[in-house]
């Protein structure tokens, strides 16, 4: 280091110790550092165990035993309340000094900034080393004023005395004015406020010790590179404080909470409860006493997992019901330690041996987790009256790996079968029987075949007509033989697609008696019982028509095949129609109406033939309407002329008949 760097280093110390003793207005003590902001230029380094300023604090009562802790290991203060380097110290650092006695407790901050490089001819003036200079009692190097925030009246006040400026012996201004840095020294006048009042976390019942449960959060608004701002948490509060009153820890620095209780403690089924307040206190100045304080509430929530089987409440459950009847016989009841409603509580039931008919059936309720058994298809006494169940109960979740299934966990369930007076009951139902119309009356149509299921009971049996919708039959009441009272018609209105149902009724002599039903079918056979007709049987055709086509006409049967179709269609047995009328086979049920020649307007009957193709045929006659009508303009007029004039023409036609057979 050459000579002026040294005197220059001189320099700048001797400034920095005449701005820290800076003079002061006199008042009235206040406790505490007297001067709370140093700062110190750095250039190169510091000279071990040589002062680098003079603190100020004043306890305001004597200063017994105050003492200093620096926050930078590399500077101390001495008994002289001199800040000395003991270590390496490095640029730019901000070092806090805390200031404690019996009586006061302050802290100050000291600045280690760069030294700024001075030119030689600086370095010369600075020295008196050039010309004669008049100067002021301060020099330009002007370090920062400080100002304390929240200072009371009156004001103004006066914060240092200091000359900025540099002439020459003519009184020309050389250097300056220069800036003035006045810095608001930041109090601790903020309190830590946490992001919110209430904060909620969970933990899964036997989670490891150190597991995290949430993170608090604080903020405190005074100067963040102070310890004003730096928070420390802490639980000051446990409720309930039971098994222990510190279950949970939070990191002072980050605000994480964290389990310290033990897993096998951390129970959710045998904690006196499952959900713990925490009051948590955020402290600034780094946790210290005299620090200012925020509150804020953590609830812990401890959650369930699937750690406890369900147990039924008994090993045995026993119920009885009625043969043939279905519904809810028996409730189930289990135990479940674990938190209801979630999957590790609710239950799920299955048979596991004794069903063998598949008549029963396990439920879940769940409003309260019973089992609820059904019967689904009706039991038959006499066929089983006891029935053993095994059932078992599992949860709809996973147990854990370390948890399983006990005896407990299943039950046995012996159902008894109750007798009861059952009904007859028809073989076959229903009773298929083919029988052709019209047969005699008396004959035997079927024999009935009911049987009493109550075997263990000798009991009869009678039978009764309960529906008959054409009073055909009757039945004798001891053998079941049902005979005809009527002739079965299969064109009747009671027969559907040639069958006829009636239904019978059986009754045993039990106690109450019991009644069954059974239904027979008939099915009939054709006769060719109707003669056939045809349709349509009105015709109408314009007097002057080219086409002399008349009418299609069909022919219909109320018998059905063989009995009915192919039809044949022929004119009447009159004589000479054929000389006027003609009729054509088209298909099997329809004919061709044609006249030989034009017709005067009259109405005229034509009388057709039709008959049917059963062994033997059935024929009928039929008159068919024909109109001779008046057509123009696409308008026909179909009145019919006078009898008179009907009759004549109709009398000429058969004389011309007579006439033409006379000539041939």
């Amino acid at each position: 280091m050459d000579i002026g760097t040294r005197v220059l280093l001189a320099f700048l110390v001797c400034q920095v110790a005449c701005a820290g003793a800076e003079e002061k207005e006199e008042g009235p003590c206040v406790p505490g550092f007297q001067v709370k902001e140093y700062q110190v230029e750095y250039s190169g380094g510091f000279q071990k165990g040589v002062p680098l300023l003079q603190v100020h604090f004043d306890d305001c009562a004597g200063n017994e035993g105050v003492t200093f802790e620096v926050s930078h290991p590399g500077l101390v203060v001495d008994g002289d309340r001199k800040l000395v380097p003991r270590g390496d110290v490095e640029n730019g650092t901000v070092v806090l000094i805390h200031g404690r006695s019996a009586h006061a407790h302050d802290t100050a901050r000291l600045h280690i900034t760069n030294a700024t490089p001075r030119s030689a001819e600086s370095l010369r003036e600075i020295l008196g080393l050039g010309q004669a200079l008049n100067r002021t009692k301060r020099s330009l190097l002007v370090p920062p004023m400080y100002v304390p925030e929240n200072q009371r009246a009156p004001f103004p006040k006066s914060i240092g005395k200091l000359q900025v400026s540099t002439t020459d012996p003519s009184g020309k201004t050389v250097e300056g004015p220069v800036q003035l840095d006045v810095s608001v020294i930041d109090q601790n006048d903020n309190r830590p406020i946490f992001s919110e009042t209430r904060y909620a976390g969970e933990v899964l019942e036997g989670s490891a010790t150190g597991t995290t449960v949430m993170t608090m959060t604080a903020s405190d608004a005074d100067d963040p590179n102070t310890e004003n701002a730096v928070l420390r948490y802490i639980i000051v509060k446990q409720s309930p404080d039971k098994p222990s009153p510190n279950m949970f820890y939070i990191d002072p620095e980050k605000g994480d909470i964290v389990t310290v209780i033990s897993p096998k403690l951390l129970d959710r089924e045998t904690l006196p409860t499952t959900q713990y307040e925490l009051e948590i206190v955020a402290k600034d100045m780094a946790g210290s006493d005299v620090g200012l304080t925020g509150t804020a509430t953590a609830t812990v929530t401890i959650t369930d997992k699937n750690d406890h089987a369900p147990e039924f409440t008994h090993s045995l459950f026993q119920a009885s019901v009625q043969e043939g009847w279905t519904g809810v016989v028996l409730n189930l009841t289990v135990d479940d330690r674990d938190d209801p409603a979630t999957g590790a509580w609710r239950a799920a039931y299955s048979i596991i041996n004794g069903n063998t008919g598949h008549s029963f059936e396990v439920h879940t309720n769940p409003d309260n987790n019973e089992g609820m058994l059904y019967v689904v298809k009706p039991l038959d006494y006499e066929s089983t009256a006891f029935h053993t169940l095994l059932i078992k109960v599992e949860n709809e979740d996973p147990l854990v790996p370390d948890v399983g299934y006990g005896p407990s966990s299943t039950a046995t369930v012996h159902v008894q079968v109750l007798d009861v007076n059952e009904g007859p009951v028809f073989f076959p139902d229903p009773m298929m029987v083919t029988k052709r119309e019209n047969v005699p009356l008396g004959s035997l149509v079927a024999t009935l075949n009911a049987t009493d299921p109550d075997l263990l009971q000798i009991q009869s049996v009678r039978y009764a007509v309960l529906k008959d919708p054409a009073n055909w039959l009757v039945v004798n009441p001891v053998s079941g033989t049902v005979n005809t009272t009527a002739i079965l018609d299969r064109e009747s209105p009671f027969v559907h697609e040639n069958r006829y149902s009636a239904v019978f009724m059986a009754t045993d002599n039990g106690s109450p008696p019991a009644t069954g039903t059974g239904t027979l079918i008939i099915t009939l056979e054709d006769d060719n019982d109707n003669a056939p007709s045809v349709y349509p049987t009105v015709a109408r055709v314009c007097e002057d028509a080219k086409d002399l086509s008349v009418v299609m006409v069909g022919g219909q049967d109320k018998d059905i095949s063989p009995n009915a179709a192919p039809f044949r269609i022929e004119l009447g047995k009159q004589p000479g129609l054929e000389k006027m009328w003609k009729v054509t086979k088209v298909n099997n049920t329809h004919s061709q109406v044609t006249l030989l020649h034009s017709l005067q307007r009259a109405n005229y009957n034509l009388p057709l033939l039709v008959t049917d193709s059963g062994m033997p045929p059935l024929s009928n006659s039929t008159d068919i309407k024909v109109q001779v009508c008046t057509c123009k303009k696409s308008k026909m007029d179909c009145s019919a002329a006078d009898s008179t004039r009907s009759s004549l023409v109709l009398l000429c036609l058969l004389l011309l008949s007579l006439l033409f057979l006379y000539l041939e």
